[in-house]
């Protein structure tokens, strides 16, 4: 009972449901990679790369906040602050983390291991940049999309330039998607000296700012597209994945209340519904 309670709470520490986010396009990457298939042992460590980078940056940003958060009314209950997950339990669930990553690194191939450390630098920066930068969004995006690029180098040890276009499309897609969900934080984070684009420009700007992101993340993708010489079903990804940003635009604007909706499902099942269009654009074309 103790033990199902302790990973309940490390679950909701972490928010591990929204693994989601960045799942997707590690295996994108992979599948045209290898133009197909990848195997089931790189599917493997794909997967437990991108979880133990993933917690440890999560991880990481909550051990950091707890400062900002116990402050905050809208986060006041995370486990990191209430108490639930302590300080120690914190850093020692980080340092396995980051340990873990970077054995799983170990274990793709050697290009995979000497950039492990930097990897774990540039997602742990962000929770430093809120503080003194209203770049932290693009900094978050910039911590997403470096999966593509992992999972490109998991599969081909290189770096191809239609791996760094889908990445700067993901990078983005984060950012602007970040800032949306910022625009909840904006009066806190002007009364707490934070910074944000939303505490900086205000709310609409904020708005302009994401729209311009996204607008960039379509053009990225569909260059991406174009570079690695996919099918017709990669540019319906493509398509499915700029009407969806724009629906969620349309619920942010007419309703600020909505911005979850707008971040955890639009967001969400964007990525899958891309991965499934290139999965079945890789069959089709095989």
């Amino acid at each position: 009972m103790k033990i199902g309670k302790l990973l309940n709470d490390f679950s909701e520490l972490v928010a591990f449901k929204h693994s989601v986010f960045s799942l997707p396009f590690i295996f994108i990457a992979m599948i045209v990679a290898a133009n197909g298939w990848f195997g089931w042992k790189l599917l493997l460590l794909g997967v437990l790369a991108t979880l133990t980078a993933r917690n440890f940056a999560m991880g990481f940003n909550r051990y950091l906040d707890r400062d900002i958060d116990k402050a905050n009314p809208r986060t006041a209950n995370r486990p990191s602050v209430d108490g639930r997950v302590g300080t120690k339990a914190m850093l020692a669930f980080n340092t396995l983390n980051a340990l873990g990553f970077i054995a799983v690194a170990y274990f793709v191939n050697d290009l995979a291991f000497w950039l492990a450390v930097p990897i774990l630098l540039v997602i742990g920066s962000y929770s430093y940049f809120k503080r003194f930068s209203a770049a932290a969004h693009l900094i978050l995006g910039l911590s997403l999309a470096l999966a593509p690029i992992a999972g490109v180098v998991a599969v081909s040890e290189d770096i191809y330039l239609w791996t760094v276009i889908l990445s700067m499309g993901v990078m983005f897609w984060v950012a602007g998607f970040d800032l949306l969900y910022s625009l909840q934080d904006m009066e806190f984070d002007i009364k707490n000296n934070l910074h944000s684009i939303p505490s900086r420009f205000g709310a609409k700007n904020t708005m302009a700012f994401a729209a311009l992101f996204h607008t960039v993340t379509v053009g990225s993708w569909a260059l991406f597209v174009h570079l690695a010489q996919l099918g017709v079903f990669a540019w319906l990804a493509v398509i499915v994945a700029a009407v969806m940003l724009g629906y969620e635009h349309y619920l942010v604007r007419k309703d600020f209340t909505k911005i979850d909706r707008a971040f955890f499902t639009v967001n969400g099942y964007l990525g899958i519904i891309f991965l499934t269009f290139i999965i079945i654009d890789r069959i089709a074309y095989a």
